[in-house]
């Protein structure tokens, strides 16, 4: 019922919202006082076709890179596709071979293009792929189940197709499962085990200053997750059957931890639209344009993540197993640590990444390193001007002291 209920709400405001482009149209494109009732409706017309959620994966609109001086055109190409996701590598223009590294994306209701921003950086000095989760309610229900253990495979099958010599950087949740993948290719002495691993924002040790996500994944039983907040994809989409943790339901969620920044940024757009302020109000229509582009979860992804990353805290514990092998974070040896933490961070609290550390006890002193910066939430550990200014030179370094 809840995916029906929000699908029949999403169909029901379908006409208003095209009634709006209508008459967007019809709208003056510039402001002057003559039209300032004109330019008012327009705005309120323009908010209107706003009043959506979309689930395709937006453009990472990476076009091109500043690299020696130059603009460098960069284009995407999917390296490897499978059922759950793909390997997207941004190739550029340029002969001078650079430092592979594989970006781990979060799978938690938004797409990889979130991180958009962190990639761009990146490529000035990397080559660059990324993990592309796909919308679960796309994916055929005969391709199976997608766990957590699924994701672990992922990672190590996306770092065999780069190859030997590669780095990886994860972003948030999967800063787990890619120390377990890591942790398992050490022990396993695969030769495309990554030389340097960065864990950024993550909940290695939930365990650790605990924060308001962390309580409300801790405060509920497993039942009271798949009765309530779990959901079956209607016949209309390729994955029909399929039971998901719906992206809007995890939007919601993170909109009511700061519905007042919410109100205020739409407050703002309205103004910036009517005062014909084009520039202003494109960068928050850009922001929302990413973060209302929601993608479902795997039912048995979602409980795998509340039961043992979050309720347990498995590979905190010693207690996490892949493919019935116990996961042994002290078999990583030569594979460089960097975590970085924000010091205003609301959703990873300070100390739950940087217990990798104590994870990797066999990693030599200089092979290790933090990084907190302070002032930062969690999304300026990877994205904005502190990230592209402060955070990213010290995780260019550490890969460059690898090569």
């Amino acid at each position: 019922m809840l995916y029906a209920t929000y699908q029949g709400v999403d169909d029901f405001f379908g006409p208003l919202r095209t009634a709006a482009r209508v008459g967007l149209s019809f709208s003056p494109k510039r402001a002057t006082s003559l039209r300032r009732l004109m330019r008012h409706n327009a705005a309120l017309l323009e908010m209107l076709t706003r009043f959506r959620l979309t689930h395709a994966r937006p453009s990472f609109g990476i076009r091109s890179v500043p690299i020696d001086n130059r603009e460098v055109p960069v284009s995407e190409e999917v390296v490897l596709d499978l059922p759950f996701g793909q390997l997207v590598h941004f190739r550029r223009d340029i002969d001078t071979p650079q430092p592979k590294v594989l970006v781990v994306a979060p799978l938690s209701g938004h797409f990889a293009t979130l991180l958009a921003g962190t990639v761009r950086t990146l490529l000035r000095d990397h080559e660059v792929y990324i993990t592309d989760w796909k919308n679960a309610r796309d994916v055929p229900a005969d391709a199976g189940a997608f766990g957590v253990e699924d994701y672990v495979a992922y990672v190590i099958r996306f770092l065999e197709q780069i190859g030997p010599g590669g780095h990886v950087l994860a972003v948030c949740q999967p800063c787990v499962q890619t120390l377990a993948a890591v942790a398992v290719m050490s022990e396993d002495r695969n030769p495309a085990t990554p030389l340097s691993m960065t864990l950024m924002a993550g909940p290695v040790d939930v365990r650790e200053s605990p924060t308001m996500v962390n309580r409300l994944a801790t405060e509920k039983p497993l039942d009271w997750f798949q009765r309530t907040v779990i959901a079956t994809v209607p016949l209309r989409y390729p994955g029909a059957g399929r039971r998901v943790y719906p992206g809007f339901v995890q939007l919601s969620a993170f909109m009511q931890m700061n519905m007042d920044r919410h109100r205020d940024q739409h407050r703002r757009l309205y103004d910036h639209l009517v005062a014909g302020e084009d520039d202003k109000a494109e960068a928050i229509k850009a922001f929302y344009d990413e973060y209302f582009a929601v993608l479902d979860l795997t039912e048995e992804f979602y409980i795998d993540t509340i039961d043992r990353i979050f309720q347990r805290a498995e590979l905190a514990t010693g207690a996490f197993h892949y493919r019935g092998r116990l996961v042994n974070p002290a078999a990583i040896r030569h594979t460089a640590l960097l975590t970085v933490e924000g010091g205003r961070d609301d959703i990873c609290g300070l100390g739950q990444t940087s217990a990798a550390h104590d994870l990797c006890a066999a990693l030599r002193p200089h092979l290790r390193r933090h990084h907190l910066q302070a002032n930062v939430g969690h999304y300026g550990v990877f994205n904005g001007r502190r990230w592209e200014n402060e955070i990213y030179p010290v995780v260019r370094n550490t890969i460059l002291a690898m090569e």
